[in-house]
């Protein structure tokens, strides 16, 4: 069953979103050499307190902390610690979240740890968050589920191979329904498998949360003895990007980017919706 909102409950989620917001711009300013992930992890939980938000990811399905912090060959849910320290040239994919009034926020992006990454790394730090913004653009009314997934995995086909040899969709994990739960129906996929058909219709009230993961390699990955830690099987190192999303009946509304999308919707011939907190 998807949860369609009412605008009412989609301003609530724009509130989370904008915490989340405020979280990845606090936890960028740490994210220097030298630092740890705990300390990533210290900052997010001071935005929280002050917006007066809980974490989503503090103990759900009993995760230790408050964000995931998933440095190089991590692909998602790494554990931030007092041991990894971030050096110089890493790059660091971090996710999280906030809960408001019982409405929820989720998002991610990848950092560029110091000074020095290859042109390789900048190029697939970009064709993921290129990819997540193609799938944003595609949450439209009368379009369907594998639209936007179709629009993720086309737009990272059409890139030039890397030198590496490719870009790794991974595919053991994806996007998600979010509201009034981090995780609800249903779920994305970050390209297209056709024995799943379609998927729903996306109506006003639709809201998802958009999440390409892609590896310098391939696209296989494993989790290690902590249950959490997912990794490239081939070492290669991996982007993550995510943007929170609310279908309107004025358009896309991007709930856990500052300006709700507009600038990066206005690029792609795309109107946001109005913001329901201006």
């Amino acid at each position: 069953m998807v949860e369609i909102k009412t605008p009412e409950q989609i301003a609530k989620m724009r509130e989370a979103g904008l915490v989340v917001a405020a979280i990845h711009a606090a936890t960028r300013k740490v994210a220097v050499p030298g630092a740890t992930t705990k300390d990533l992890d210290d900052a997010a939980r001071k935005v929280l307190a002050e917006h007066g938000a809980k974490s989503n990811f503090l103990g759900y399905g009993g995760f230790p902390a408050t964000i995931c912090t998933s440095v190089n060959d991590v692909v998602v849910h790494g554990i931030p610690d007092t041991e990894t320290v971030l050096q110089n040239g890493d790059i660091i994919s971090i996710d999280c979240g906030a809960i408001i009034d019982g409405w929820h926020g989720d998002a991610a992006y990848t950092a560029f740890v110091g000074s020095g990454h290859s042109a390789e790394l900048v190029g697939l730090s970009r064709v993921t968050e290129e990819s997540m913004w193609a799938g944003i653009a595609a949450v439209a009314k009368g379009n369907r589920l594998v639209d936007i997934s179709k629009a993720i995995e086309g737009y990272i086909r059409r890139q030039p191979r890397p030198t590496s040899g490719k870009y790794g969709i991974v595919e053991d994990y994806g996007g998600h329904g979010i509201g009034s739960q981090m995780h609800m129906d249903p779920h994305l996929l970050n390209y297209v498998d056709r024995k799943r058909g379609r998927g729903p219709k996306l109506v006003p009230g639709f809201c998802i949360a958009i999440e390409p993961m892609v590896n310098l390699g391939t696209a296989k990955t494993h989790v290690l003895d902590d249950d959490w830690t997912v990794k490239s099987n081939d070492g290669s190192w991996s982007s993550h990007w995510e943007h929170s999303v609310a279908l309107t009946e004025d358009g896309p509304l991007v709930l856990t980017a500052p300006d709700g999308g507009k600038a990066k919707l206005a690029e792609l011939g795309i109107t946001a919706a109005p913001d329901p907190l201006a």
